[in-house]
């Protein structure tokens, strides 16, 4: 009796034995598994395939962006309406179809400028949270020219391109933040003569970047080698926003107004609407191109606001009413361990009036709230003596007495 002739699917090699269904055509035979692989990839191939990124509008309305920033950030009114439109406008410019015969619209970049803890990075980090999108802080601060100590300027998109777990398509419509821009400011008026590597060298590579143009990037980060493997990114739907205290520019802003931070007013140009409290709602882009950035840096982050001043008013509510105010952290907290945390009304008085007197803005809050809690955080976690701890005014001023935090004083 002749044996019988073993089959095989042609694609994978099974034996009929391991498959559940063999089917046969002229010269070839094909099992269940490659069926439904086939299957998969024409799936895939027949998804409609857009360059363009789909933005539902209907949630990107400039007010709508308005009113999520205001449950997370308290006042800065105008910088929250500038940085509602640009983004809508961004994103809106991104997501509209391709006509070969139609208007180019150019992204803007955006630029804010206010004292420390006033909430720039925050309005950056709550603008990403909403849109879902791919976020990433970058500090000027470390970057240098290329081929000197420090990181290059690509290592700005090697972390958003991280944020994005290496998704290209995802970091090429993502948001980067560049805090500190301040601090890339050239160290004189005047073009330099020497190599000023930390300052207007890395203005100068930050062009490319800022108006959109295709980067090699290292996707570890660090410094680019010719053998390293490179990923290129297009800047080109890359929204950036820069943020910077601007320390001293309040006297540039003030020598143009021809008024005086301090003592008299110029008698030739008196202004009596002039606010010398808060000089920086005056800013002008000529402002930052005297302070030390560059005509061509400033021209690509073309929307220039300004942040408020915080006031204990504000403070007081930063404190209490965001969805993520500080009092609702350390209460949350609390409560993992079972305790239920209270303060006084006082208490909220008093934080405040130690944060403005370091002048650290917000962030003082918490520095002040952590020696504050300290004690409690480190004990009542393990002892579980009680369920509850309420904060009096006489024992927050215990608390923080103890606590060294003299040196904040002096850094303010």
């Amino acid at each position: 009796m002749a044996k019988e002739k073993q089959e095989y699917c042609s694609f994978c090699g099974r034996p009929k034995a391991e498959t559940e269904l063999l089917i046969s055509g002229m010269e070839a035979k094909i099992c269940n598994y490659c069926i439904e692989q086939a299957k998969d990839i024409l799936d895939e191939e027949r998804k409609p395939k857009s360059k363009e990124v789909k933005i539902d509008h209907t949630i990107l309305k400039p007010s709508k962006i308005k009113s999520f920033l205001d449950e997370y950030v308290i006042g800065q009114e105008d910088a929250k309406k500038v940085l509602s439109v640009a983004v809508y406008n961004h994103y809106k410019r991104i997501g509209r179809p391709v006509d070969a015969d139609d208007v180019e619209i150019e992204k803007s970049n955006i630029i804010l400028v206010g004292d420390t803890g006033t909430g720039k990075t925050l309005l950056a980090r709550t603008i990403a949270r909403m849109l879902h999108v791919p976020f990433a802080i970058a500090d000027a601060t470390v970057l240098t020219e290329a081929g000197y100590v420090g990181e290059d300027v690509e290592s700005i998109l090697t972390r958003l391109l991280q944020a994005a777990d290496y998704d290209v398509a995802a970091a090429e419509r993502g948001i980067i933040f560049i805090d500190e821009i301040d601090k890339i400011a050239r160290k004189s008026d005047n073009p330099s003569i020497t190599r000023d590597v930390s300052g207007e060298g890395v203005q100068q590579a930050m062009l490319k970047l800022l108006e959109g143009s295709i980067v090699n990037v290292p996707p570890q980060g660090g410094r680019k080698h010719p053998e390293q493997k490179m990923i290129a990114i297009n800047t080109k739907n890359i929204l950036f926003i820069a943020g910077g205290a601007f320390q001293g520019i309040e006297r540039i802003i003030a020598a143009r107004m021809r008024t005086n931070v301090v003592g008299y007013t110029f008698s030739g140009h008196k202004d009596e609407n002039i606010d010398k409290e808060n000089l920086l709602e005056y800013i002008s882009p000529a402002d930052l191109k005297k302070f030390g950035l560059i005509p061509e840096l400033v021209g690509r982050l073309p929307l220039l606001t300004y942040l408020n001043p915080l006031d204990e008013d504000a403070l007081k509510r930063i404190l209490l009413e965001p969805k993520n105010a500080l009092i609702k952290q350390f209460v949350k907290l609390f409560e993992l361990d079972n305790i239920k945390l209270s303060f006084d009304d006082k208490v909220y008085d008093f934080i405040v009036e130690k944060s403005v007197e370091y002048k650290l803005g917000a962030r003082g809050l918490r520095s002040i709230l952590e020696a504050v809690l300290m004690d409690d955080m480190f004990h009542l976690p393990s002892e579980a003596t009680t369920d509850e701890l309420r904060i009096t005014l006489k024992y927050a001023k215990q608390k923080f007495g103890k606590a060294n935090l003299s040196k904040l004083k002096v850094a303010g």
